[in-house]
């Protein structure tokens, strides 16, 4: 199938809030009032939205705006959020970097190489923060970093039908020390944020779509990088057919598709830090560091 490139006037955008579901389009903002489960598991969630967009009132930008700012929820209903690891090369290198004082180097290259990729639970979605909420890091770990990644909402059906950014907030120095530690590394309050939006192209997104990070403390940019997934190793469906293998997921669910841009290893997050995440086409996604 041919992909198209993020922005153009195929792609609809689904906003989560208090006052209800906003969805945006190039003509204008739809408000819609079926619940996030339901208006998300259609067999062709573009075409619904489409049809939809014809039936339901409109909103101006300025409500819009005051929407999403003041009423806005991560975009995730009863979904449960997984996560894929070492896709990149990048990821690998830092994987093994990080567990070579444990004897555990080896079993990532192995990871990155085989033909089955690494796919952990992550969240349940009451943990899930959204766009410009607070992600925690563990007071128990001394090096804490953000994961950017590309997040796929795949229906109960197992079929790719949008996008959103996600962080995957990890425990760099808990997993080092011994790789079966991996979900206490992962897996705590607020360590996943998704957002800000679900992005809903008519075609698959591009390989060429860029993924950037900036990293702010106190208003100097600590980090920043950005990387193309055309450097993924794992292709998305693939990923997506290996979740559903051998689970049923009634509401879809929620996939982390791993990061390609890790920090130095001189670099730990601090409380007060800044992490914003952009996906061309999705948006941006901004989060504040603190500790539970």
């Amino acid at each position: 199938m041919e992909t198209v490139r993020p922005g153009n006037n195929a792609n609809m955008k689904l906003y989560k809030t208090t006052k209800g579901i906003l969805l945006q389009t190039e003509t204008g903002i739809n408000v819609l009032q079926q619940g996030w489960d339901e208006l998300v598991n259609q067999p062709n969630l573009h075409g619904y939205l489409q049809l939809v967009s014809q039936q339901t009132p409109t909103i101006t930008d300025e409500q819009f705006g005051e929407w999403v700012s003041h009423y806005g929820l991560p975009p995730i209903g009863s979904q449960e959020v997984w996560a894929a690891g070492v896709t990149y090369l990048r990821s690998r290198d830092a994987r093994m970097e990080e567990s070579k004082a444990s004897g555990g180097a080896d079993f990532y290259d192995k990871v990155y190489a085989a033909e089955r990729p690494e796919l952990f639970f992550k969240s349940q979605p009451q943990r899930v923060v959204g766009d410009k909420g607070i992600v925690y890091i563990r007071k128990d770990s001394s090096w804490n970093v953000p994961e950017p990644e590309l997040t796929l909402f795949i229906n109960a059906l197992g079929s790719i039908q949008g996008y959103t950014i996600g962080n995957d907030m990890s425990s760099r120095s808990i997993e080092g020390e011994n790789p079966l530690y991996l979900p206490q590394a992962k897996v705590y309050d607020k360590s996943a944020s998704l957002g800000p939006c679900l992005y809903v192209p008519e075609q698959p997104i591009a390989k060429e779509t860029t993924i950037s990070i900036t990293i702010h403390r106190a208003g100097t940019e600590m980090f920043n990088d950005t990387i193309q997934l055309n450097r993924m190793k794992r292709e998305l469906p693939e990923l997506a057919e290996y979740l559903y293998r051998e689970m049923d997921f009634p509401v879809g669910s929620y996939l982390m598709t791993g990061t390609g841009m890790v920090p130095g290893n001189e670099f730990t997050l601090h409380v007060g830090d800044v992490v914003t995440i952009t996906i061309e086409g999705i948006g941006a996604l901004t989060n504040t560091v603190a500790t539970r």
